[in-house]
């Protein structure tokens, strides 16, 4: 269940008045104490630039709203959701379980300042929700174990894997990854697929119009048993979520983790300091593939049966404003779309705005780029090869498979 909750700005503001505020219902996902924080101080920001709306919050984890959001946008609708863009909101978007907003985005000259991410939020020729932020992929180490094995960040695979050797006859695991809610490997698979083959081909892939026996996606899962085989990751993955998989990287059991920039605050949270933790872009495969890069994005949508719409579309609104995206990705440690917002000076955020700037595609992610039958069993396919690498054969047919269900 969502826990729900009004904030004290909207009592003070209905004992003030006297007047009754127009409920406005928002559920977030996610209650990790960064993002958690961004936006329950966005609300009150809100809340306080319109004291006639009474907004009411519930927030989960992201793997429970996952699992609630298909109920409660038929059953007992908010008006506002936290979702993400590209294939991911393609379900609700085709069910008629979301509405359009292109009067918000129209209105407030977000067509311009929203542009790199407009695309991703259509559907249809419609646009479907407002971003709020997002975030490069890569790898974040232990920097100084780094510096204690005399260590410089990994520019190709091969340095990669002579720094693994490094680390294991000091017995330092390479890898740190926790795979219990799978899309975590689908972060390892979207980079050495993307390094590997590219970003057309990553877009076929999740698009059905390639196989998973392909030739090319073979040589992805080779890559990924070399990885395996001669770095490694830390044992029991299957049994823990990505936030378990912190302990083993702020003990030093561990030297990296392939993971969102959201997971810094989780690392200094586990008592780690910013001398101790640095990032660095995925190494390269192929020198002669393009390079680019994961940068899911997060957004806010209108369900269909939302009761007050029109309170939902100045949220909206809110969200995107170049200074709420400003503040609100400060708190998160992750980077605004909007334009015009200011970029932290934050040293992971900073690497990131280079990173993603210079890069020749932005991913959105396997699960959010593939459908979600599709994905599902993609990742369950992914887990199922880093547990036995043998089983490579069988999972990819099984994804043939799928695939044919799904995309005919």
């Amino acid at each position: 269940m969502f826990r729900t909750f009004t904030t004290a700005a909207a009592a003070v503001a209905l004992m003030a008045s006297g007047a009754l505020a127009r409920d406005l219902v928002i559920n977030f996902d996610d209650l990790n104490p960064g993002p958690k924080k961004g936006f329950e101080d966005a609300v009150a920001l809100f809340q306080q630039e319109n004291p006639d709306i009474n907004v009411i919050v519930n927030i989960n984890d992201r793997e429970a709203h996952k699992t609630a959001i298909r109920n409660f946008l038929t059953a007992d609708a908010p008006d506002v959701t936290s979702w993400y863009p590209g294939n991911r909101m393609a379900p609700f978007v085709d069910a008629g379980l979301f509405q359009p907003v292109d009067d918000v985005w129209e209105e407030n000259g977000f067509n311009e300042d929203l542009a790199a991410i407009k695309a991703t939020m259509s559907r249809d020729g419609k646009i479907w929700g407002v971003p709020y932020s997002y975030y490069q992929w890569g790898i974040y180490y232990r920097k100084d174990i780094f510096d204690l094995l005399e260590l410089e960040e990994f520019e190709t695979w091969d340095d990669m894997l002579a720094g693994c050797a490094k680390m294991k006859e000091q017995g330092v695991t390479p890898f740190t990854i926790g795979t219990k809610f799978l899309w975590t490997a689908a972060g390892v698979f979207d980079y050495i697929n993307l390094r590997t083959n590219g970003y057309d081909v990553h877009n076929a892939l999740t698009a059905g119009e390639i196989a998973y026996t392909d030739e090319r996606i073979k040589a992805t899962f080779d890559n990924w048993e070399q990885l395996i085989n001669e770095c490694g990751f830390v044992d029991n993955h299957a049994s823990m979520s990505w936030q378990d998989a912190i302990a083993p990287f702020a003990n030093g059991d561990a030297a990296m983790y392939v993971m969102g920039n959201f997971s810094v605050d989780g690392y200094k949270n586990a008592g780690l300091t910013e001398d101790q933790i640095d990032f660095m872009p995925f190494p390269v495969i192929d020198a002669s593939i393009p390079r680019a890069e994961e940068a899911p994005a997060d957004a806010f949508f209108i369900p269909t049966n939302a009761k007050n719409v029109e309170d939902a579309k100045k949220f909206l609104a809110f969200v995107a404003r170049p200074d709420v995206q400003t503040q609100w990705n400060k708190t998160i440690g992750q980077l605004p779309i909007n334009s015009k917002a200011e970029i932290s000076d934050d040293k992971f955020i900073q690497e990131g705005f280079a990173l993603l700037n210079s890069a020749t595609g932005l991913a959105q992610f396997y699960d959010r780029d593939a459908p979600a039958a599709m994905a599902k069993a993609g990742m369950e396919g992914f887990q199922k090869f880093m547990l036995d690498t043998s089983t490579k054969d069988e999972v990819l047919m099984r994804l043939d498979e799928v695939q044919e269900e799904v995309y005919n």
